[in-house]
């Protein structure tokens, strides 16, 4: 799902990268994220009564630890994350246990992880906009228009300059086709501007249907879009927090609808998401640091923090989401548990398949990189 939010960079061979550019900033995305998701549940948690039995940064075996209140605090040896184990999971036999709670508290502890994970990236985007960085100007040329595509049979052309969008100005490249992707599955109302024999331009404005499945290698409308100039001109945008706010809201939101565009179009026949695991992710992390240099590391955090929301809020067994799933049949069975032995039995199955899942995608990753590849072609 990372490329789905993310988007499509331009095909060519993967250019190596460092350690320094990939696994360390990878690393400490990864830690932060799941540390905030776990501190999502410890609060909730201790909020609501819950006994916690240890919060710990990284995963087993422990380094170092100690006990305070009850709860150990510990550094573990696998540095890719962080947990906190309550008391109680399944089964409800102590009253400080988080099966002993009332399902609306359960179903708040469970899901607070994600929660944090919804609500960071909004900081994030919000931050990334508070810090300078170069964008061009444009204004959005057509470079290409594909034969038989919605944008030829609206009577778009190469070298049309695109203005508006649905009425609404765009600039550059980047609100170009974030806007497209937006409206998959919609009509759009370009307002091109475009060069007439003799000189000067006329303004034409054409309905295009932005497709859920395009042909492989086009994109909804059928055009290749690219800057006028280039990269060549580019000028500093910053925005004071009172706006970066806002916008670190939209991009959240944004970013949740893309999702959501990627899933209906795979339904649809288009392209499904690509799947990476941490070995994929790490890879695309360095080229995203040597492309677009360090800062550009906020918008993938808060892009891998939605991912990750997602992910766990999914219900599968073993996830946060399955969990909730759980509590959610045990309120329509009006108070009926299933036993906590079935329960964790599931539980169990399903880390069975992540684990396996995980290898999987993990020697795809190796393959992929191996073979000189990338995640974003």
């Amino acid at each position: 799902m990372l490329q789905c939010l993310a988007g499509r960079r331009a095909g060519g061979a993967a250019t190596p990268v460092t350690v320094i550019e990939s696994v360390l900033p990878f690393l400490g995305m990864l830690i932060a994220l799941i540390v905030v998701h776990e501190l999502g549940h410890y609060i909730t948690a201790k909020i609501f009564g819950v006994k916690i039995l240890e919060a710990g940064l990284g995963y087993p075996p422990r380094l170092w630890g100690f006990t305070w209140r009850g709860t150990i605090y510990s550094i573990n040896a696998l540095p890719l994350g962080g947990f906190v184990r309550l008391l109680g999971e399944e089964d409800p036999g102590d009253p400080q246990s988080l099966a002993a709670q009332a399902p609306w508290k359960r179903l708040i502890v469970l899901f607070a992880g994600s929660g944090m994970n919804f609500v960071l990236p909004v900081l994030l985007f919000a931050i990334a906009f508070m810090i300078p960085r170069q964008v061009s100007p444009g204004p959005t040329i057509i470079q290409a228009v594909e034969p038989g595509s919605p944008a030829a049979e609206a009577g778009l052309l190469p070298g049309d300059r695109i203005l508006e969008l649905d009425g609404a100005h765009v600039k550059n490249v980047q609100e170009t086709g974030r806007h497209i992707r937006l409206n998959m599955g919609e009509i759009i109302d370009f307002q091109v501007q475009r060069p007439v024999f003799g000189g000067g331009y006329e303004v034409v404005e054409a309905p295009v249907d932005a497709r859920w499945a395009p042909p492989s290698g086009q994109g909804p409308t059928g055009i290749q879009i690219g800057n006028l100039y280039g990269n060549r001109i580019t000028e500093t945008q910053k925005y004071p927090v009172w706006k970066a706010l806002p916008q670190g809201w939209q991009s959240t939101w944004d970013a949740l609808f893309l999702a959501r565009n990627q899933i209906i179009a795979m339904f649809k026949g288009g392209a499904g998401p690509d799947v990476a695991g941490p070995v994929g992710i790490a890879q695309a992390t360095g080229e995203v640091v040597r492309e677009s240099g360090w800062q550009t590391l906020l918008d993938l955090a808060a892009i891998l923090s939605i991912n990750l929301a997602i992910i766990n809020a999914l219900p599968l067994p073993m996830l946060d989401g399955g969990r909730i799933a759980f509590v959610l049949i045990e309120i329509v069975r009006r108070g009926k548990r299933i036993s906590p032995e079935k329960e964790a039995l599931v539980h169990l199955v399903g880390l069975a398949l992540i684990i396996t899942m995980a290898v999987v995608v993990t020697y795809f990753d190796i393959i992929r990189i191996i073979g000189g590849h990338s995640l974003f072609e």
